[in-house]
């Protein structure tokens, strides 16, 4: 009783209001209408509890059903997890590659990103699902993942039992003129026949069902499908975004620069444990992580120098027609600056850069910077001066 009590603890509780949510609603009544109807109609029509495979195909059915609401909650209320609120970086120094939080009055550690719908800083954040109420990231991204693998094949079952149920019901009542079809229909020719007759009631909700089964397998799978992708190249989809714009940034200056992800380890496999663990403990902290030789834990952080004067307007004429009319929709500020000033940015559209202005060297917290956008043909990028790069690397030494 004491485990049980220790287990369930209002802060558990509290997790449960995840539930009131049109996200998870729907979620797990498509998953109560496909496994309840598949389960019917496999007892009821196609593959009677009595034979030995009737009971296989029910135990499956069964065992899908529990290994997908099992990843799912785990996603659900285990979380992403979060980073400490006032959080700062051991090095303090670093904390000039850092955008400091005011909400979670904390810098934002490396991977990490503000949820609004959390309101807090997630670790290793992908991004917020409203299908399980809550963000993806360091902590539930496995049970993520599996849940968007098990839930289509789980599906794949179902729709299985859906289509024979109803052509076995069917066969001796309809003619499709399939006469060239050999199927072995002795499913259809029961003996007994079936206590609850297949009727028009029946039919309608194991054809919506079907439907349902068939469509979560087509949109699931295709997010599983990213995901997976994703994964083995130890990133997050905010990242692949982040990498496909730092791709266009060194395009549109015609930099002689290549870019490297920092965390990709070099191998599939290697960049799948980072996941991936038998322990079901995904690796690291979520707050430092092992990155490529050449790296470092800031490489996705590049800041940039002020070459031309920016009033901060919505929608600047004097920045060329394509800044103009390619201006950010979002209440986000634009960011006032002047030549000689420093910029943090972190993500960006092709004539836009998002970031952090700097305003002077102390770093105060809260208060050193302001965040916004602003046009990227008044900055350029600037590399990283002689001494934090000796310190970083120093660090990594000593790691």
């Amino acid at each position: 009783m004491g485990t049980f009590c220790s287990v369930i603890k209002f802060e558990n509780l509290q997790e449960l209001k995840r539930l009131c949510h049109w996200g998870p609603i729907i979620a797990l009544g498509v998953i109560a209408i496909c496994s309840t109807m598949a389960m019917i109609d496999s007892v009821l029509w196609y593959w009677p509890l009595h034979t030995t495979g009737g009971s296989v195909n029910f135990i499956m059915l069964i065992n899908w059903t529990v290994m997908i609401l099992y990843n799912y909650f785990n996603a659900m209320f285990v979380g992403p997890g979060f980073v400490p609120l006032g959080w700062k970086p051991e090095n303090s120094q670093d904390s000039m590659y850092l955008q400091y939080c005011q909400v979670c009055q904390a810098y934002k550690a490396p991977r990490s990103h503000h949820c609004r719908k959390c309101s807090r800083c997630v670790l290793k954040m992908d991004h917020h699902c409203p299908w399980i109420n809550n963000c993806c990231g360091y902590q539930n991204h496995a049970s993520f993942t599996l849940f968007l693998l098990l839930a289509p094949l789980g599906c794949i079952h179902a729709a299985f039992i859906f289509v024979m149920t109803m052509y076995t019901q069917l066969y001796n009542r309809l003619s499709f003129g399939w006469n060239t079809v050999k199927i072995d229909m002795s499913a259809a020719r029961r003996d007994p026949l079936p206590i609850i007759p297949f009727g028009l009631a029946a039919f309608a909700a194991t054809l919506f069902a079907l439907g349902l089964a068939l469509g979560t397998t087509i949109a699931v799978g295709m997010l599983f499908f990213i995901q997976i992708k994703i994964i083995l190249r130890n990133q997050t989809s905010i990242e692949s975004w982040i990498e496909e714009k730092a791709k266009d940034r060194i395009q549109y200056y015609q930099l002689d620069e290549v870019f490297v992800f920092p965390y990709d380890m070099g191998s599939r496999w290697k960049n799948f444990k980072q996941v991936f663990t038998w322990s079901g403990v995904p690796e690291g902290n979520g707050l430092e992580w092992p990155v490529r030789e050449g790296c470092h834990q800031y490489s996705l952080t590049v800041r940039y120098k002020v070459i031309e004067d920016y009033s901060g307007a919505c929608c600047p004429l004097n920045k060329g027609i394509k800044t103009f009319f390619t201006s950010p929709c979002t209440e986000e500020p634009r960011i006032p600056l002047q030549k000689g000033e420093f910029i943090l940015a972190t993500r960006g559209l092709r004539y836009w850069l998002y970031g952090d202005k700097i305003l002077d060297d102390s770093f105060i917290e809260g208060v050193s910077r302001i965040r916004g956008w602003f046009p990227r043909n008044c900055v350029e990028k600037c590399p990283c001066d002689a001494e934090t790069e000796q310190a970083l690397e120093g660090e990594k030494k000593n790691r």
